[in-house]
């Protein structure tokens, strides 16, 4: 968002990545856990989706959980679901994971709601990476990298926010 958005609040983010079982899950987790840890927690609404189907009504991956649960982060509870077209209405800001999420996001959002997309690592210009890459075909220390980089983005999008919702809760 590069303006101050006069939507009442809550804020409305959801997170994007492919399928809605690694990384998505993991953004929506940890920022949920950051919003939380500065009191912030009735002023927003959090939720993740996939571009694509793949894994509608599952979990996030296994590996995603594990990973997560060691630094605190719970995402047992979520289950996959696809973008949906009201989902480009109803959500402030609509955060793709990487640069071919963006371009699918770009080519379903509606025009008067193109200025809502933007890439996570966007929050991050200190990171090594300008994407969050995906983790399913790789090693566990990928997992890692997710959350890593997750980690920094949403401390940047909740500094952010912040400013532009006031500050404390």
């Amino acid at each position: 968002m590069s303006s101050r958005d006069p939507s009442p609040l809550p804020l409305r983010v959801l997170m994007i990545c492919t399928g809605n079982i690694c990384r998505s899950p993991t953004a929506e987790g940890v920022f949920r856990a950051a919003v939380e840890a500065a009191g912030l927690g009735a002023r927003f609404v959090i939720d993740s989706a996939g571009t694509h189907g793949y894994h509608v009504g599952e979990p996030p991956d296994p590996r995603s959980q594990r990973h997560a649960a060691r630094r605190g982060i719970d995402l047992s509870a979520q289950r996959a679901r696809q973008v949906a077209d009201g989902d480009f209405a109803g959500f402030n800001l609509l955060i793709a994971m990487d640069r071919e999420n963006l371009a699918e996001l770009e080519r379903r959002c509606p025009p008067e709601h193109r200025h809502k997309l933007v890439l996570f690592m966007a929050y991050a210009p200190q990171a090594h990476s300008r994407v969050v890459p995906d983790p399913y075909y790789g090693a566990a220390d990928g997992f890692e990298e997710v959350l890593d980089l997750v980690e920094l983005a949403s401390a940047g999008l909740l500094a952010h926010l912040r400013a532009q919702i006031g500050g404390a809760g």
